[in-house]
């Protein structure tokens, strides 16, 4: 539409109207300032905006799966990506497919790296069908484990896993998909205390795990005498292990399983070498959220958003209750060789008021967390546990012998197995968040 036409008799308002726009149509100085002026402010404040609007969405409910709180989702470059994933698709909701032509993604025989506790098929186990399995989202693919794309990537760099032995199944998986790419005489691996370090001498690379079950210091922190029936958390600790985490360029952390003693859990207030020691039991999801408001306070002093990425991995579950899937009760993972179908499927042992905490205090960080949902799909796979068929630490005795149920290990998984997809969303999430 043209402006109004000008002359000596037009009003007063009609002259600031067509000092504002000209007779063509074009904007006039006046109004080309103040919106460049807009544009300006809303480029150099958008990311805070929205990270502030986003925050206002979250949905808090006690559900399975957390809210979609990542600050991720405000940022529109993180390092290390190279591309995103398909609109709309959700890379943690899905089923498992049946893909003996591409799975395994390496042999258990050639990973010298793996543990006697995940090595199931040199421990007997008779079957191996758990290897066959490939995860598919719905509505798109996962991009597909490029080991050289993953060791460029680490060129010069320190990527850490920091967790329980969970964490550290999750880590040797990594080793073990990378490795076989260099020479024997151009890797190693190191273990001094809480820290393990791969490291691919011609990248200058290392990948590294450190034992630390709570993230805090605790009465088991000791890297191989840590099965303490009574544990101790102490309060605003972190920083004893988080030394040893200072120039990480990519983080991955779990904690879970060990602090899920009961309702309640012992805080220490002071030193553990505190003569008198005074220990304030609190509810788990209290403790538990004291860990996370940690672990992300050292986060945001210790890490640079521009330079580095933050991974957190769920809770990994257990099938130690056969009555969870509606089998008969007193089993547990031992002789199940085919996995959970009912995709609602969720477990007693994964508290929905812990996956509620987490979604409250990730939801309120500053820093681009992302959020690596692997309880739902690893929820199905009773069958990938290391069961009875790993080293077992003390002989077994005639009673245990009779009844193998009664030392079955529910909690970790035979590699290679369910925590090669781990990685496969870890992969996929760092380079196509």
């Amino acid at each position: 539409m043209k402006p109004p036409p000008t002359s000596s008799s037009s009003s007063s308002s009609s002259s600031i109207s067509t000092s504002v726009l000209t007779r063509k149509g074009r904007l006039s100085p006046y109004l080309f300032t103040l919106l460049a002026f807009i544009i300006f402010v809303t480029f150099l404040y958008g990311q805070d905006l929205g990270c502030i609007l986003g925050q206002l969405d979250l949905d808090i409910s006690p559900n399975p799966s957390p809210p979609p709180y990542t600050t991720e989702n405000y940022y529109k470059k993180l390092p290390f990506s190279i591309g995103e994933t398909e609109k709309g698709c959700d890379v943690f909701s899905g089923k498992w497919v049946w893909d003996p032509l591409n799975r395994p993604l390496y042999q258990e025989s050639e990973c010298p790296y793996i543990q006697p506790q995940l090595t199931c098929q040199e421990h007997g186990r008779p079957d191996r069908d758990y290897q066959f399995w490939r995860w598919q989202p719905h509505g798109c693919s996962l991009p597909s484990f490029n080991a050289s794309l993953m060791l460029e990537t680490l060129r010069n760099k320190r990527m850490m896993f920091v967790g329980d032995s969970l964490n550290r199944g999750q880590y040797v998986s990594m080793v073990c998909l990378l490795h076989s790419l260099i020479p024997d005489n151009a890797k190693s691996m190191e273990t001094i205390g809480s820290l393990t370090v791969f490291t691919a001498k011609d990248y200058n690379a290392t990948i590294e795990f450190y034992w630390a079950p709570f993230l805090l210091e605790s009465n088991s922190d000791d890297a191989i005498i840590h099965r303490v029936s009574d544990r101790v958390v102490r309060r605003g600790s972190i920083n004893k292990h988080g030394k040893h985490w200072k120039g990480v360029d990519i983080m991955v952390f779990n904690t879970y399983l060990w602090w899920m003693t009961g309702l309640h859990f012992n805080i220490l207030q002071g030193s553990f070498d505190d003569e008198v020691k005074e220990i304030v039991a609190v509810s788990t999801e209290d403790a538990y959220k004291m860990g996370m408001k940690s672990m992300l306070r050292w986060v945001r002093k210790n890490m640079d958003p521009n330079n580095t990425r933050l991974f957190f991995t769920s809770m990994s579950p257990s099938h130690q209750k056969s009555a969870d899937w509606g089998a008969e009760p007193n089993g547990n993972c031992y002789n199940q060789t085919e996995m959970i179908t009912d995709p609602n499927y969720w477990g007693s042992d994964c508290r929905k008021s812990i996956m509620k905490v987490i979604g409250d205090v990730f939801g309120k960080s500053k820093f681009p967390i992302t959020f690596l949902n692997i309880t739902q799909l690893s929820l199905y796979r009773k069958d990938a546990h290391t069961s009875i068929y790993k080293k077992q630490w003390s002989p077994l005795t005639p009673q245990q012998i009779a009844n193998p149920v009664s030392y079955a290990d529910c909690v970790h998984w035979c590699l290679p197995g369910l925590q090669d997809t781990w990685n496969e969303l870890l992969f996929a999430k760092l380079f196509y968040p």
